[in-house]
């Protein structure tokens, strides 16, 4: 039996059964949906692409995976080369893992061990934002701050090693005074907290975390398994601020398959790199570099730049702010819009009761959670398509 995610099993609905998927729509025996999240964020090129298909069979007729333990391949390289070349600053060293939760627990490693490699035994505080979603694996959960899904964490007290501040740069400024000399990083979603309740913040607390950062000696780890590749509006908020370790997962592939990156700079990677032993990354998920998740990958990086899918995203805000303009409700708390997403915050949950059954009739999959409607549609979305999906969500506040 299937142990369904975030569900309560006894209580769930049956979930929708998909037997076929093609462009923005999802196939049920009887319906067509226009999918209105990307599958978690992540299917931006919308599904059986057939550039993206023919990567994955091409891989898989020379071999689909090896592994990266004393062993190497030509997708693994090139797409490391690609990342290198692609990305802003000197983000060059790439370490491949097989999800966006073991990526950020291995940038939180990279940031503790490079302080451990200097001598430097004190610095385990990693400083992390309010409403902070990395993970649901357990370091990536303390230095998430949502107890809707975390709050197993209870059982073990109060956290000892993570500070939690609102995006307000008084809080940030405060912090660094207080804490620098304990901290080893700061981590944050840059401009668009997903999980937490699709919260957007303004730039000015990311350049400012900047200068702390490097005044302080402290580590900017940015989190952009949600936001990367477009979603903010931005192809990376990294090209608008740069971090020191970098994490992209999700749309890295396309949605195609599991597949993330945690990428460090140089002064992180040098901080490793040696004749001693024990100053070496002492990690290696087994998937990590998968020939199959890197030739998509690749072929899901060349979708990106050849359709200027920033041009899209930019297209995509534009008939978003279009259509929600106005948008009025006694229930609604705010409407925020971004990039490639939409969020209708509500004041009581249960008003959301029922929105993906009155979705679903109307041929659009959708999944709202706790308070926050929301849509981060496939960036190859046609305008008619994306009004539907708003429209929608227009209709259910009527």
């Amino acid at each position: 039996m299937i142990w369904y995610p975030y569900q309560q099993m006894k209580t769930m609905r049956t979930p929708y059964n998909i037997i076929d998927a093609n462009g923005v729509y999802l196939y049920t025996e009887n319906d067509k949906l226009i999918d209105s999240v990307s599958s978690w964020w992540s299917v931006i090129h919308g599904y059986k692409h057939p550039v993206l298909t023919e990567a994955i069979k091409n891989q898989a007729d020379q071999f689909s995976h090896v592994m990266l333990g004393g062993l190497t391949h030509e997708p693994v390289r090139k797409l490391a080369e690609k990342l290198e070349e692609w990305l802003p600053g000197d983000l060059d060293y790439c370490f491949f893992s097989d999800s966006g939760s073991v990526a950020v627990e291995v940038a939180l490693k990279m940031a503790l061990q490079y302080y451990v490699n200097r001598g430097e035994r004190k610095r385990t505080k990693v400083l992390s934002l309010t409403h902070a979603y990395h993970g649901d694996t357990f370091k990536t959960m303390e230095v998430g701050d949502d107890e809707d899904y975390h709050f197993i964490l209870e059982a073990y007290g109060e956290k000892k090693d993570v500070i939690h501040i609102p995006t307000q740069t008084d809080a940030l400024e405060e912090a660094f005074v207080r804490f620098h000399e304990e901290l080893n990083c700061l981590i944050v979603e840059p401009l668009l907290q997903g999980a937490g309740g699709m919260r957007m913040y303004d730039v000015s607390f990311l350049q400012r975390a900047r200068a702390l950062c490097d005044e302080y000696g402290v580590l900017l780890v940015f989190d952009e398994v949600a936001t990367g590749f477009g979603r903010t509006g931005n192809r990376f908020v990294a090209d608008l601020v740069l971090p020191d370790i970098l994490v992209l997962g999700k749309a890295l592939t396309g949605g195609y398959i599991g597949h993330a990156v945690t990428v460090a700079n140089h002064k992180v990677y040098e901080g490793f790199y040696g004749d001693d032993s024990e100053k070496a990354l002492m990690h290696g998920p087994t998937f990590m570099g998968n020939a199959l998740a890197c030739s998509v990958a690749l072929k899901s990086i060349e979708l990106f730049e050849e359709g200027d899918y920033l041009s899209r995203i930019r297209r995509i805000e534009e008939i978003t702010r279009r259509e929600m303009a106005g948008l009025a409700h006694e229930q609604i708390q705010e409407v925020r819009i971004l990039g490639g997403c939409v969020c209708v915050e509500v004041k009581d949950p249960d008003f959301l009761q029922g929105y993906q059954q009155f979705a679903c009739r109307r041929g659009v999959f959708s999944r709202p959670f706790l308070r926050y409607l929301y849509a981060m549609v496939p960036y190859v979305i046609t305008e008619e398509e994306l009004v539907q999906v708003l429209g929608v969500m227009r209709e259910w506040f009527a």
